[in-house]
């Protein structure tokens, strides 16, 4: 269970991308990685990928972004 956006909680599904982040923070939760190491992961994986740039880039741009006041 997790809050929706507006705060109700989901309960009757999972989203599919929880699968994979629930995986990553199991197998790499106690790693400690740089911005520049996760740009370069990034990047391969849109090489290898090309159908996801969008949405990486989408996500490079959320995280690049989170403290900007202007954003909210």
């Amino acid at each position: 269970m997790r809050p929706g956006r507006f705060g109700a909680l989901i309960l009757d599904r999972m989203y599919f991308t929880d699968r994979g982040i629930e995986e990553l923070e199991k197998r790499r939760g106690e790693e400690e990685v740089t911005f520049e190491w996760l740009a370069e992961q990034l990047r391969t994986f849109v090489d290898l990928n090309p159908d996801f740039e969008v949405p990486v880039e989408r996500l490079a741009t959320w995280l690049a972004r989170l403290d900007d006041e202007d954003d909210e």
